[in-house]
Order: structure tokens, then C-alpha cells, then sequence
């Protein structure tokens, strides 16, 4: 490791006990999408006593910001998550399922980890920027409502992300590896549908069924799902059902969409054709229906220059190392759900690299994955979807995953939480900051690596970007 990386490292390391605090403080704060306050306001004054310049409200979004340091190009780019999830109050460190508050949220995909480790790097690339007075500028980015927000997307089509030369992030996961792979793209749509209210036996003629209208939605649907592409999803739950009356024609009923698709434009696309059905199921019922835009998502194109970039630097950081009392925390906690078998994109997507990620953790001999798994390069695809999707498509970008609770914890679910506020979490969060900043290092120092990676994107891009956000829509969350 030459001395500029160990200069960012060692900024990291003498800043671990603020790492720590903000993760923890992010974590018992537990605040939904788009309503991150105090996240965002305890990352902005963090920072500002940091030495970067700190823009709040970006993309017009309340709990977004910018942090930059330095001046010039190249301009690297760093994201940062902190939104929870309903419903998953839990206690940290608990290996049973323990609410906090009843009902109450938890950072069930470890985005307390996230933002904590996204800063992290930031201070590790702004000492070494510091330090040697090299030319280029590291911008933390605060990016609010990853769970049901999309403000990525949202900056997308603002253009924000085509300023960057590079973007880099990571994600709390079972496995410690470089990311690669496609997502599917995803819309999120909510259709409100407008009847009339009457006596359901004395004058059922008088009512226009606005829950005939959701159900008739559905059905139809149900016959598009026939004549959609294989790696297409369609999700719906129904919001508002009307009341709870059964002699009472509903006169409102809300159903809300999510359409995935492995390309955005087919997202889009078939999009276009759920709103056909619900104008379709309207017109039968003689409602009307109203569409109600939330989010929208595009999928991920992979960079294998930047991936190789941070799966090196991985490998010369090291993965977390554990206590005894840590390692027998997390064989407990895994007890308390079925196992999880291979690890991470290689083994799901490589036979013979899934025999030694299988080595890998027999020689573990714990439920944490305490190694790196093997780089893939190849095609991949994750059926999930996530708004960093929309910054890949417009500036080459990548990212980690760094284990952050045991082998085969389940997404979004109590024991994430728990692990997540525990000194499991925050030692993944200090060693994504450390692969982060060292690799923005290597793309400082190396101007080389970004004109290969921009070649990689301009490639892989050159279809060109579908935003699957309406000009005129503004962030919201679903009624």
C-alpha cells in the first residue's frame, strides 16, 4: 500500500469513534423514506465540522444533500443511503425478535451501515486530497429514499450524476465482494379509483363499485402477466378498499403497482400498458381513476474496470475480523432462520466459483463470512431493484458489499437490524469506508483508470437512458 492510501486509511481509523457514533445515532433515529430530518441534518453539521462545503436540499429534495472537498477534476462521487423500513423496530445485538417500539421502524438493509461507511471514505479521500494537494474533488452525496423514493432517479433526471467522472458506493450484505450485474428496473404507480356510494341492496344501480374497478384492474393483469418478458415482475397491493361495510357500494378504492423489468425502456413500456388496464377497468365500471406517480428505478449497468479497481483494494484492505463473543452472537442470531448456502455473485453465477466460495466458509467455521469471495466478471442479473441503477447509466459507477450480518440473513427482516446496530455493523462500515476511499485514490492518482472505465460505460450505455421519472413528478411516498 503506498503511502497516499495509507494516509486516507489512517484518517479513517482516527475518525472510527465518529463513525461509529453516526451509525449509531442513524440507527436508533430509524426514520422512513423521505423523511429523514435528523439523518440528514446530523450528516450535514458532521460534515460542515469536516471541512467540506455542504449544499442541503438538492434535486429540490428536503433530506438530500451534497458534501464536496477539493476543486477541480476528476470528480468523484460517493453515495450515501439512511432511510429504514416499517415495521421493524428491534433491539441491536438481540437474538431474539424484541420490538423497540411497537410498530415501529428499523434499519432492516443496514442503511444506517451504508451512509456511515459512505462517510467514512469521504474523510479518507479528503485526507488524502489534503495531504497531497493533489487536483479533484470527492462529493458525498446524501441520498434519501432508497426504500420508496427513488431520489437518485430523481437526480438522474436532473442530470446530476453526468458531472462525475466515477461513483462509488457499497451495501451491508452476507458476503464481502465486489458487486456485479444487472437489477431490474422498477415503477411504482398508485391508481385511485372514483365511484359512487350507495345502498348495496335497496339501490345497488345507483352505485359505480369503485373495489369492482381495483378487482377488475387486477384480473386484467393477471391476464398481462402471460405476455410479458420472463425476467418482467408485476407486485400490487391494494390500499384502500373502500370500508368495511358490505352493504355499501364503494365509492373509493386504491391499488398500488410496482412493474419491474429487466430493461428501463421495457419498464416503461409496460407500464404504459398497466395504465390501459386500469382506464380499461374504469370504463367497465363506469368509475374514474386517477394515477398517482411514486417512484421509478432503472437497472444497473455493470463497470468490470471499477469493480476490479475495489475488488483489489478489497483484498488489500482485508475483511473485517471478529471477537470470539462477535462470531458466537452471529451462529446464534443464524439459528433463528433457515440457512443461506453460497455466498454472493460469483457462486450464484459460476459453478467452480461456487465450490471455493463452499471451501471458503467451511474453513470459516462460522456463520459470518469471513473472506472475500472471488471476483465474477461475467453476466449476472439480481431480480431486486435499487435507484443507483439511474447514476450507473449516467456516469460509470460501482460497488461493494461488505458482510454485515451472518451467511443467509434475510433482507429487510428483525435480524438485520439487530446485527446492524452491533459492532458487527460498524466494523463493516469502517472497512467499506477503507476500499472506498482507497479505491477513489487509484482513480486520482491514475487517469488511465477512468478514460477505461468511461470507455467501459460509453459502451455498455450506448443505447442511451430511458428516465423512468415523468418530467413533472416530484418525490412522494404512497398514501
Amino acid at each position: 500500500m503506498n503511502g497516499e492510501k495509507q494516509a486516507a486509511i489512517a484518517a479513517i481509523d482516527e475518525k472510527a469513534d465518529l463513525i461509529r457514533e453516526v451509525s449509531g445515532q442513524i440507527w436508533e433515529y430509524a426514520e422512513l423514506s423521505l423523511r429523514e430530518f435528523r439523518s440528514a441534518e446530523l450528516y450535514c453539521r458532521v460534515l460542515e465540522e469536516e471541512g467540506f462545503e455542504v449544499e442541503k436540499g438538492i434535486c429540490g429534495i428536503p433530506t438530500a444533500f451534497s458534501a464536496s472537498f477539493g476543486s477541480g477534476g476528476p470528480r468523484i462521487g460517493i453515495l450515501a443511503e439512511y432511510d429504514a423500513l416499517s415495521g421493524l423496530s428491534q433491539a441491536a445485538g438481540s437474538t431474539e425478535q424484541k420490538e423497540i417500539v411497537p410498530g415501529g421502524s428499523g434499519h432492516g438493509c443496514g442503511h444506517n451501515l451504508l451512509g456511515a461507511g459512505a462517510l467514512a471514505a469521504a474523510l479518507g479521500v479528503k485526507a488524502f486530497l489534503k495531504t497531497t494537494q493533489a487536483r479533484g474533488t470527492v462529493i458525498l452525496y446524501g441520498c434519501p429514499g432508497e426504500e420508496g423514493g427513488a431520489a437518485k432517479a430523481f437526480m438522474a433526471r436532473d442530470g446530476l450524476w453526468k458531472g462525475l467522472d466515477a461513483a462509488l458506493t457499497w451495501h451491508p450484505d452476507d458476503v464481502n465482494e465486489a458487486a456485479t450485474g444487472s437489477s431490474n428496473a422498477c415503477i411504482q404507480v398508485q391508481y385511485k379509483f372514483l365511484g359512487t356510494a350507495s345502498h348495496a341492496a335497496e339501490a345497488p344501480e345507483l352505485g359505480r363499485s369503485a373495489l369492482d374497478a381495483v378487482e377488475l384492474m387486477n384480473v386484467g393483469v393477471q391476464f398481462l402477466r402471460e405476455h410479458m418478458s420472463g425476467r418482467a415482475r408485476i407486485h400490487y397491493a391494494i390500499t384502500d378498499a373502500g370500508g368495511s361495510s358490505p352493504n355499501v357500494v364503494q365509492p373509493r378504492a386504491s391499488v398500488l403497482y410496482m412493474i419491474r423489468s429487466n430493461r428501463v425502456k421495457e419498464a416503461v413500456e409496460l407500464e404504459k400498458r398497466v395504465d390501459r388496464i386500469a382506464r380499461g377497468a374504469a370504463l367497465m365500471t363506469d368509475t374514474q381513476v386517477e394515477k398517482k406517480f411514486i417512484d421509478g428505478v432503472a437497472d444497473t449497468v455493470s463497470n468490470f474496470v471499477l469493480e476490479k479497481v475495489l475488488y483489489d483494494n478489497f483484498a488489500l484492505i482485508g475483511v473485517p475480523e471478529y471477537t470470539e463473543e462477535e462470531l458466537a452472537f452471529a451462529d446464534a442470531l443464524a439459528a433463528t432462520y433457515p440457512g443461506g448456502g453460497a455466498a454472493g455473485v460469483a457462486a450464484a453465477n459460476d459453478p467452480g466459483l461456487k465450490e471455493k466460495v463452499v471451501r471458503m466458509q467451511a474453513a470459516a467455521g462460522h456463520a459470518m463470512n469471513a473472506f472475500l469471495a472471488p471476483l465474477y466478471t461475467g453476466d449476472a442479473f439480481h431480480a431486486g431493484s435499487t435507484d443507483v441503477g439511474d447514476v450507473s447509466w449516467l456516469t460509470p459507477a460501482a460497488q461493494i458489499h461488505v458482510a454485515s450480518w451472518p451467511n443467509g440473513c434475510p433482507g429487510h427482516s428483525w435480524q438485520n437490524v439487530s446485527c446492524g446496530g452491533t459492532e458487527i455493523g460498524r466494523k463493516a462500515a469502517l472497512t467499506a469506508g477503507k476500499v472506498i476511499a482507497a479505491a477513489a485514490v487509484d482513480l486520482f492518482q491514475d487517469p488511465e483508470i477512468l478514460a477505461r472505465a468511461r470507455e467501459e460505460f460509453e459502451r455498455r450505455t450506448a443505447e442511451g437512458y430511458v428516465c423512468p421519472i415523468p418530467a413533472d413528478a416530484r418525490p412522494v411516498t404512497p398514501d
